[in-house]
C-alpha cells in the first residue's frame, strides 16, 4: 500500500518559482507512483497584496522591490524560462499581444481557489494550473474578470457561480485569515511546500529534490 501524505502548497498565482514547484512536485509524484500518494491543497499567499487591479509594469516592479538592473532581470527571466521547460511548462517572454510583461493583484484568484477546494481537491489543481497558464503562458491579467472566469471554466468549474462570487467579497475573509495563519507559522517565502504539517520543503525545487524528499518522510510516516 502506498504512503499518503498531505500537503500544503503555499503560493501564489504570479509567482514563477510556485508553478516550476508545482510542476516539479506532480514530476516526483509520478515517479513515485505505487510508494507514495499526496493530496494537495493550495494556501494562499498574495507576493505583493497592495498592488491594485491595474497592474504595474513588470521590470519597473522588480527594479524598485530588488533593485534589478535591466541585464540581472533578462538573465533572470532566461533562467526562470529554462528552469520552467525542464518541467513541460512554457512561460512566455512578453505580455498578452506582446506587450510588456506585468504584475498583478491575486487576491480574487485566491478567493476562487479557496472556493475550488470545496468542489474536491482535482477542481482545485485544475484552477491552479490553469491560472498558472493564463497568467505565465499567455501573459493574461489574473486581476480581470473575464480571466478569471476562463480559467474557471477550463478547469470544469461553475463560470455562473465564479461570477457570483467574484461581484461580491465571498471567501474574502477566509482568504486573510489563511495568508495569516501562515504568516504566523513562519513562511515568508513561497513556494512552501508543507508535508504532513510537520515538514517543510521551500522554494521551486526540481523533481529530483521533492522525490527524495518525499520518500524520506514516506518511510518516517
Amino acid at each position: 500500500m502506498p504512503t499518503r501524505l498531505h500537503i500544503d502548497f503555499v503560493s501564489d498565482v504570479s509567482c514563477p518559482w510556485c508553478v516550476i514547484g508545482l510542476k516539479g512536485l506532480q514530476a516526483a509524484l509520478a515517479r513515485l507512483e505505487g510508494e507514495v500518494e499526496a493530496d494537495i491543497h493550495f494556501r494562499p499567499f498574495e507576493l505583493n497584496p497592495q498592488m491594485g487591479a491595474a497592474g504595474q509594469d513588470l521590470d519597473e516592479h522588480i527594479s524598485q522591490k530588488y533593485g534589478s538592473t535591466p541585464d540581472q532581470m533578462a538573465q533572470t527571466r532566461e533562467m526562470i524560462r529554462a528552469r520552467a521547460a525542464a518541467v513541460g511548462f512554457t512561460m512566455s517572454a512578453t505580455g498578452a499581444g506582446g506587450a510588456k510583461r506585468r504584475i498583478y493583484n491575486t487576491f480574487d484568484a485566491h478567493r476562487l481557489l479557496h472556493w475550488a477546494e470545496s468542489q474536491g481537491s482535482e477542481r482545485q489543481l485544475a484552477l491552479k494550473l490553469a491560472l498558472f497558464e493564463a497568467y505565465f503562458t499567455r501573459g493574461e491579467a489574473p486581476s480581470d474578470t473575464e480571466v478569471l472566469l476562463a480559467a474557471v471554466a477550463q478547469a470544469g468549474l461553475d463560470t455562473e457561480e465564479a461570477r457570483v462570487l467574484l461581484t461580491g467579497d465571498r471567501y474574502a475573509a477566509e482568504v486573510r485569515e489563511a495568508e495569516q495563519l501562515w504568516l504566523s507559522r513562519g513562511i515568508q517565502s513561497v513556494p512552501a511546500v508543507i508535508v504532513n504539517g510537520r515538514y517543510l520543503i521551500s522554494g521551486g525545487q526540481p523533481p529530483e529534490a521533492y522525490e527524495n524528499a518525499l520518500k524520506k518522510i514516506a518511510e518516517a510516516a
